[in-house]
């Protein structure tokens, strides 16, 4: 008798998953967009021009390679979501699906080229401060909201035809876990743009990871190029950064940039301090002498 309550136990879940899972699953259609064409691509999928058949207006679709994992898809658009409304954050507008073909897609607000099409030169200090703010404040409405981007690079940063800089890409993102309780995944992003703490091999990280890739970027403008990685694997870059970080900057600050300024200097370092618990928050970062001493000299103008 017991065999039979428990073959009927096990009966009886078929009869009810499906209709969670439709529950869970329900997407609208993405016939809504007359899809155009395709705007770049990369190894998670393609990003497609299209245009909302109701409202006329364009839009980009982000459609996945492969099988989607829809919890993938669903973590990446609850993070992206959560921190809506900042005007240096790519909007997601929706999730939708291909009946036919099993197909996802986040459905953002479309933007123009990347940062790293326009970044092979180097940028006067005052110009590279207008962009780091506009960074800085969509890694504080990120954090604020309870969420960090883990893989901040050129490729991720949007530009508007107004110019101005969008986050975008929040594949790798994730919500804050609670102090002490690790990440799945230690070692994601791009190599260039990852925290000495996560080359390492530390599960247990935070926001600071994401403030380590806006001082990475920070370099890429003032110089140009990329400050870390090429061809040295993620134990080879760790290495070099626990023993050369010092002097890596300090060749950028005097040599290569000389006429950078001592609170420009100050935030430089302070984004990229190899201890995450000496490295600026984006509290500290807003509030630095930098964009302080900008906003003085505006005001100043009359601006």
């Amino acid at each position: 008798m017991a065999s039979a309550a428990a073959g009927s136990r096990k009966s009886a879940a078929p009869e009810q998953e499906p209709s969670a899972k439709k529950r869970r699953y329900a997407l609208e259609s993405v016939d809504k967009y007359e899809q155009l064409d395709v705007i770049g691509e990369g190894t998670f999928g393609v990003v497609i021009k299209a245009r909302d058949r109701r409202t006329g207006n364009n839009v980009a679709l982000k459609k996945f390679h492969g099988v989607p994992d829809f919890d993938a898809v669903r973590i990446e658009a609850a993070c992206q979501h959560a921190c809506r409304g900042h005007p240096s954050i790519a909007e997601v507008k929706d999730v939708v699906a291909d009946a036919k073909t099993g197909d996802i897609f986040l459905v953002m607000e479309l933007l123009g080229n990347s940062l790293r099409d326009e970044i092979p030169y180097a940028r006067p200090e005052h110009m590279v401060r207008t962009m780091m703010r506009q960074l800085v404040g969509a890694a504080n409405k990120m954090h604020a909201s309870h969420v960090i981007h883990r893989d901040i690079k050129p490729e991720n940063i949007l530009i508007s035809g107004f110019g101005m800089l969008k986050l975008c890409d929040f594949g790798s993102a994730t919500f804050v876990n609670p102090p002490g309780k690790p990440y799945d995944e230690c070692r994601i992003g791009t190599l260039p743009y990852t925290s000495p703490e996560q080359l390492a091999g530390k599960h247990c990280y935070g926001p600071a990871v994401d403030m380590w890739a806006l001082g990475c970027i920070m370099g890429e403008l003032l110089t140009g190029a990329p400050l870390f990685g090429g061809d040295v694997t993620e134990e080879e870059l760790h290495a070099d950064l626990s023993k050369n970080l010092g002097d890596i900057i300090d060749e950028l600050r005097f040599e290569v940039l000389p006429e950078l300024s001592p609170a420009a200097g100050e935030f430089f370092s302070g984004l990229l301090a190899f201890d995450p618990e000496k490295r600026m928050t984006v509290a500290e970062a807003l509030n630095h002498r930098w964009f302080a001493e900008d906003a003085k000299k505006a005001e100043f103008a009359g601006l």
